[in-house]
């Protein structure tokens, strides 16, 4: 069974300590020192009359806290820890975003047809990368990257037309937020699937895409 959690923990992933009570400068850095993983800063949350607000000002703001800074984050990101943790330090509350389509691309589904999926794949027995559930009801499955080229085809493949399944690849220009950045009042992202050592080989898209697709076709 499948529980959404706010740790990264177990025996299997010693060198991965909790993050409940770890500061967001010390999650980034071992995102990127343990995982390999390019991360970069993005906004933060602010208190403002008593409300929790986007650093980035606008009130409207359909990600609070949860989105980039700079219009040049791409050139922003780094695999670096000794970076990140500089980063970091210049504004220790800044969300973790971690771009796609360089160590890893991700499918993007609705939550409901995410758990749907990962029953499917419990049952079938695949090897699964980390997944994240972000607090807007969407789930983020990392796979190997240049998911997002091949997923269109392999959705029509199976017989959907991919715009019709809330099914989305992302790739090169894209990014993900990654526990525990909050999206304002709303919550922080989780991890379904935790990272550990067991699951640093991530699945081809190709492994994942049938039960994905299926479950956003149930779930329509």
């Amino acid at each position: 069974m499948f529980i959404v959690e706010e740790t990264i923990a177990g025996p299997e992933a010693a060198q991965i300590p909790k993050q409940r009570g770890e500061s967001l400068l010390d999650t980034a850095v071992r995102y990127a020192e343990e995982r390999h993983w390019d991360v970069f800063p993005g906004v933060w949350l602010e208190v403002v009359d008593g409300t929790q607000r986007c650093s980035c000002g606008d009130g409207g703001c359909p990600a609070p806290g949860a989105h980039p800074a700079r219009d040049d984050w791409a050139t922003q990101a780094t695999g670096s820890a000794t970076v990140a943790r500089r980063m970091w330090s210049k504004q220790p509350t800044a969300s973790i975003l971690l771009p796609t389509g360089r160590t890893f691309d991700a499918i993007d589904v609705p939550e409901s047809a995410g758990f749907l999926a990962l029953a499917r794949m419990e049952r079938m027995e695949l090897t699964l990368g980390p997944v994240t559930c972000t607090p807007d009801r969407r789930m983020h499955f990392f796979v190997l990257p240049g998911a997002a080229a091949k997923a269109p085809d392999l959705v029509r493949a199976l017989g959907w037309p991919p715009a019709s399944l809330g099914l989305v690849a992302l790739g090169e220009g894209s990014y993900v937020a990654a526990p525990p950045t909050r999206f304002g009042s709303r919550g922080a992202v989780q991890w379904v699937c935790r990272p550990t050592p067991a699951n640093r080989w991530l699945p081809d898209v190709e492994e994942l895409i049938s039960p994905l697709a299926y479950a956003c076709g149930r779930d329509r």
